[in-house]
């Protein structure tokens, strides 16, 4: 039986070892998004589906490799699937794609699935170095925090009876409605610091009517 177990392994030793890189590149792939900010990622749903998908599509593409009938079936019953799930945004759509696509290039070579990780990961670091550098020297962020995204974020909402120029120029400002009685400033922010410490700045408590901070 043992013996039996090891030729089996050893026959299959590729398809193990593509499985495992599927994995791995699955958590990478969680924990480098996360770190790019988007806290969504971080669901058990989101998660399995960074580990499943890949495993899923690998199998699937291995299995019609070479079977033109099989392949027009295959493409048949995936027809009928339906995804009624919405999606937050273009990148977890993207990420959606990726994760089908790591299991095609796993299932073709593994070097093409190390370099598709390579250059999603090239891509992320270059996007989060600018918006270091963005933040340092032109000192504001280059990129907008969205609900739509899916990030968990803090809000403030001040009222003022006249523009506060304070509240205008700052990065965290995302909406501001103007009415003929008021002008309501809505902020938010995933540093919920940053969000008090413009609540208790002196400017904004001499010239707002009112305040409401949520985390």
């Amino acid at each position: 039986m043992i013996e039996l177990m090891f030729y089996q392994v050893a026959n299959n030793l590729d398809a193990i070892i593509a499985i495992s890189m599927l994995v791995a590149a699955g958590f990478f792939l969680r924990f480098l998004l996360q770190a790019f900010g988007q806290t969504w990622i971080r669901t058990k749903a989101h998660t399995a589906t960074l580990l499943i998908l890949p495993i899923v599509t690998y199998v699937i593409t291995n299995v019609i490799a070479g079977n033109i009938s099989l392949s027009l079936g295959m493409v048949g019953a995936l027809s009928i699937v339906r995804f009624r799930n919405p999606v937050r945004s273009p990148l977890e759509l993207s990420t959606y794609f990726g994760a089908i696509t790591m299991g095609i290039a796993a299932s073709v070579s593994i070097k093409w699935l190390v370099f598709l990780i390579a250059s999603v990961t090239f891509a992320v670091v270059v996007m989060i170095i600018a918006d270091v550098l963005s933040t340092k020297l032109l000192k504001r962020p280059m990129f907008m925090a969205s609900f739509s995204e899916g990030n968990t974020l803090s809000t403030l909402t001040i009222h003022a009876a006249a523009p506060i120029a304070g509240c205008e120029r700052n990065d965290m400002l995302q909406s501001k409605i103007v009415t003929p009685e008021m002008i309501t400033y809505s902020f938010a922010s995933a540093d919920f610091s940053k969000l008090q410490a413009l609540e208790a700045s002196e400017w904004i408590q001499a010239a707002a009517r009112g305040s409401e901070l949520r985390r």
